[in-house]
This record gives structure tokens, C-alpha cells and sequence, in this order.
């Protein structure tokens, strides 16, 4: 009974916290701009590009109640910095996506089963297009719960499913295990898409950052008959080890760094990427040409932003199909933040209406060869 009353404590307070939070960042960011102004500080520019007024505000903040660690990566807290990621997933969800039906489930992964949660717009039809999505985090951070928010969004913008999927995480499980978990998951929902009111040949695959990383892998391992639809790649992380460029000219002071950059590659990637399997870094095979429609989205203040389009160019000279955008005034993780930036919305949403325009298209196609 005690331990029942402390759990019920522990939960109210939990969730007062979020909504004192929620409301803060509400009031902060719904500011007039001049006050933001204000607080931000003078305009960033570098590059040829501006910082999003909201987006520097944000990191304002952020810089004053960072702790003395410099954010680095400790294995011995990891469990802690993993809620802490799901609870300001919670404090950033936008209001208005409750109307999404949601169901807990299990699908196999490469070794055992992995959490997963199927979102259902109220707009999509009986049987309809499916997005098995890989949330982000560096392979080490991440989750189902701190994904939620963008893929209730994701879902009802786009008027698609989505099937959010879990995968094991470094330095636990060192690669191969997140991409063997992926591959393993988006082939069950393929097989079972009726089940999960889709058809096979509309099923998609996407992600952000790590998981962006993972859709595209995921898609390129693929034989023709089980190819995804579509691959969705939100500011896609392509290879590892790499230096100078936009790693280092954006890597301190816009969220992700690049020191925290390295040390999450080292955790997932122990040895490096392997000399006989570099499925690990897509940016390395040989050839993308069988690839399905893509999607990628860059951040102009992203110390990813090189890789995102360097693979843009690799795809396009390959003929694959592609639609690819470049967000200037935006950082790293810029879906996180649709509650707070005007411009990190518009660009979610652009996310979303490629991903339904592009089904549509497959499914129009297919309708009219029958």
C-alpha cells in the first residue's frame, strides 16, 4: 500500500512538472519577437544563413541550465540521461494530437521483441499507407516515448499510419544490432501490414538522425519485392569518423556538438566501421541505384548537415529518385522543437506532406495498372 501510494506521488508530481514546464516554455516562447530579441541576443549568422530567433533562444536557455558536465556521455547515469530524454520529449509535445489512436505491441527484432506503437489518424482509411519509423538518438539515446510527439504529428498531417519501432541501443548493443533490429522489424510489418490496416506495397520506412541513418540502410538492404515505398530521412546522420566541414563549423553551440558527435559514434561503432560490412555508413556502398523514392532533410546549423547532403549528391547521381531540402535556419533535431519554432514546424510538416504526397502517388500508380 505504501509503495502504491509513493508510485501515485511520484506520477502526480511527475506530471505537474511537465505541465508547469509545458506552460513556461509556452509563455517564454509566445513572447513578442522584439522581447525575444531581446533575450536571445543579436542575430547568429554563419554561412550565409541566420539562426532561428526561437531556436537561439532556446539554446540561451538551455546553456543556462546545462550542467558543468558539457553534456558529455556517462555510461554510469546512461539510464538517467535516457528518462531524461523521454521527459523532455513530454515537456516539448505540441496540444491537439490526442485525437490519435495509439496501440502498444511487440514485433520480433533480430534477437527478441521490441516495444512499438501504432498511431492511427482519424483520417486514414481502412486499409491505407504505413510508416515504420525509427526514432533518433545517437544509437544510445531514445524511444518509443521520446518519439511520440513527432510521430502523433507525423500521423496526422500526413493522414498515414505510423508504426514507431524500438530497437536495442549502444554501447549495450554495439552495431550491428540496431540496423539487424530495424531490418527485422520493417520486413514483419510488411508481412503483416494487413494486420496493422495497411497494404504491403505502401509500406514506408523513415526516421530522424540515427534513425534516419537506419531507414536508408534498412531500404538499401532490401531485395525488389520487399522494397519500401518511400524512405523519410530528417537530418540523417550517413557516416562515421569524419571531419572538418559543417562538423566543425557548427559543432559547438547549436545542441548537437561535435565532441558529443564522436563520442556517440564511439559507442556504437566500438572498432570503427567495418572494413568488410559498411552498411554502417550508407555514404560508403558502392551503389544506390535500386534505391525507392527519398526524402532528406538537412539543418543549415546541423554538424550533419554535410552528410545528409553529400548522400543528396550520391543519390542523385545514382537516378534515384529524391526530393531533398535544406532548412538554414534550423539545428539538429529541429522535429523535437515543433511546440517552440514556428520555422521547425513548417519544416516538419513539410516532412509530412512528401511522405503523403509520395504514397499517393505509389498508390495511384498502382491502381491505374490494375
Amino acid at each position: 500500500m505504501r509503495l502504491n501510494r509513493a508510485y501515485r506521488s511520484s506520477v502526480h508530481g511527475s506530471t505537474v512538472r511537465v505541465l508547469v514546464l509545458r506552460w513556461g516554455f509556452r509563455v517564454l516562447f509566445g513572447l513578442p519577437k522584439r522581447v525575444k530579441r531581446l533575450m536571445a541576443g543579436p542575430p547568429i549568422r554563419r554561412d550565409g544563413q541566420v539562426l532561428d530567433l526561437d531556436l537561439q533562444l532556446l539554446g540561451r536557455v538551455g546553456a543556462l541550465l546545462a550542467s558543468s558536465d558539457g553534456g558529455t556521455l556517462d555510461q554510469s547515469v546512461l539510464a538517467e540521461q535516457r528518462r531524461q530524454a523521454d521527459f523532455a520529449a513530454e515537456v516539448a509535445a505540441e496540444p491537439g494530437l490526442d485525437d490519435i489512436a495509439t496501440r502498444d505491441l511487440e514485433v520480433p527484432g533480430a534477437e527478441g521483441p521490441l516495444q512499438a506503437r501504432l498511431y492511427v489518424p482519424p483520417s486514414a482509411p481502412v486499409s491505407s499507407a504505413l510508416l515504420v519509423y525509427f526514432h533518433g538518438g545517437g544509437f544510445v539515446l531514445g524511444s518509443v516515448a521520446s518519439i511520440d510527439p513527432l510521430c502523433r504529428l507525423l500521423a496526422a498531417q500526413s493522414g498515414v499510419r505510423v508504426l514507431s519501432v524500438d530497437y536495442r541501443l549502444a554501447p549495450e548493443h554495439p552495431y550491428p544490432a540496431a540496423l539487424e533490429d530495424a531490418i527485422a522489424a520493417f520486413r514483419w510489418a510488411r508481412k503483416q501490414a494487413e494486420d496493422l490496416g495497411a497494404r504491403p506495397e505502401l509500406v514506408a520506412v523513415g526516421g530522424d538522425s540515427a534513425g534516419a541513418n537506419l531507414a536508408l540502410v534498412v531500404a538499401h538492404e532490401q531485395i525488389l519485392d520487399e522494397m519500401p515505398a518511400f524512405v523519410l530521412a530528417m537530418y540523417p546522420v550517413t557516416d562515421a569518423e569524419r571531419h572538418g566541414g559543417s562538423r566543425e563549423m557548427f559543432g559547438t553551440g547549436f545542441g548537437l556538438t561535435y565532441d558529443y558527435l564522436q563520442e556517440l559514434e564511439r559507442l556504437y561503432l566500438p572498432d570503427g566501421v567495418p572494413t568488410d560490412d559498411t552498411r554502417g555508413a550508407i555514404l560508403r556502398a558502392a551503389d544506390l541505384s535500386d534505391m525507392p523514392p527519398v526524402y532528406i532533410a538537412t539543418a543549415g546549423f546541423d554538424p550533419l548537415r554535410d552528410d545528409g547532403e553529400e548522400l543528396v549528391d550520391r543519390l542523385r547521381a545514382d537516378g534515384v529518385p529524391l526530393v531533398a531540402r535544406r532548412f538554414p535556419g534550423l539545428v539538429h533535431g529541429y522535429a523535437s522543437f515543433t511546440a517552440i519554432s514556428a520555422a521547425a514546424r513548417d519544416a516538419t510538416l513539410d516532412a509530412a506532406s512528401a511522405l503523403r504526397a509520395a504514397l499517393a502517388l505509389v498508390e495511384s500508380r498502382r491502381s491505374a495498372r490494375r
